[in-house]
């Protein structure tokens, strides 16, 4: 049979050369940065990992053929054409009616684990969402990860999420966190949430060497490493904390709930912060993919094969 997706020639010969690769989504790219700011986010991403050696691997899906790698018509398309939010239970729709989509958290790690790509760059993980314990709304990202032998560079969770229930679902999915030189999981704006993990890394090389003991312990799990922002970065705390409570106001008001109630609250505090969220966005997005990149040159160098 003729593979679901499709790999481009730059990340099949760095698969076959045992060369550093790393995965970019495209959601980010689609949907949560205004044009033409998006599209010079795309390129930006994939010029910082070309720097460092790392081969570039956005995932999306264009005509309904997941794309493993695009070349610079399909970074124009992932900035500019309106696509379908996807994720994993939206690949063979999208497949079936030649559709195209952009790759959520959760689409992304699964196809790059089919691909055979170990290390995954985003902003922030999706997780449970406030009042799960009703709507059962909770991010397919937690689900994903149980199953996608892939690690996640993420700034935490965003702040508007349930903080402590993601990272008890996480636990009971089985799935590794480590907290890149902090214990303290990061809230995505903030380098802190108040949350502490049990785990820290404190350099590439180590968080190659739990990927290397995941695939000998493990059972196909990926692993999320929270990467929170220098502390010169962060969104100041007191602008967050006002312009949060002020969203969650007007989302009562609005008398918005369940699924909506994120899309809302992200969308609010954009224009609350008069766009200080979205500059602290890109800034997360940079920090991680930086990131991303020394974990894969890690995790190539612990795996190559010597040469005959």
């Amino acid at each position: 049979m003729a593979s679901p997706f499709l790999v481009s020639d730059e990340v099949a010969e760095a698969l076959r050369a045992g060369r550093p690769i790393v995965a970019l989504e495209s959601t980010i790219i689609s949907h949560g940065l205004p044009r033409p700011r998006n599209h010079e986010a795309a390129q930006e991403f994939e010029e910082i990992l070309r720097s460092a050696g790392v081969t570039p691997a956005t995932i999306a899906v264009l005509d309904g053929v997941p794309r493993i790698g695009l070349d610079e018509e399909g970074v124009r398309r992932i900035a500019f054409e309106d696509l379908t939010k996807a994720s994993v239970r939206d690949l063979p729709i999208l497949a079936a009616k030649k559709a195209s989509g952009a790759t959520t958290v959760a689409a992304t790690a699964y196809l790059a684990g089919r691909a055979g790509l170990r290390v995954f760059a985003t902003g922030g993980l999706g997780g449970v969402h406030r009042g799960a314990s009703e709507s059962f709304d909770e991010s397919a990202d937690l689900s994903t990860l149980a199953r996608a032998g892939v690690t996640v560079v993420s700034a935490g969770v965003k702040s508007v999420l349930d903080i402590p229930g993601t990272l008890e679902r996480l636990e009971t999915l089985s799935v590794p966190v480590v907290g890149y030189r902090t214990t303290d999981f990061p809230s995505f704006w903030l380098r802190g949430s108040g949350y502490t993990i049990d785990w820290q890394v404190d350099d590439a090389v180590e968080i190659a060497r739990v990927m290397q003991a995941q695939d000998e312990l493990g059972d196909g799990q990926g692993i999320v490493v929270a990467n929170p922002l220098p502390a010169e970065q962060q969104w100041d705390p007191a602008e967050h904390d006002r312009v949060l409570a002020t969203a969650f106001a007007a989302a009562d008001e609005a008398g918005v709930s369940g699924k909506a109630v994120t899309p809302f609250l992200l969308g609010y505090i954009v224009d609350a912060s008069e766009g200080r969220s979205l500059e602290v966005n890109l800034d997360i997005a940079r920090n991680n993919v930086r990131l991303a990149a020394e974990i894969a040159i890690a995790w190539s160098g612990l795996t190559a094969q010597p040469e005959d």
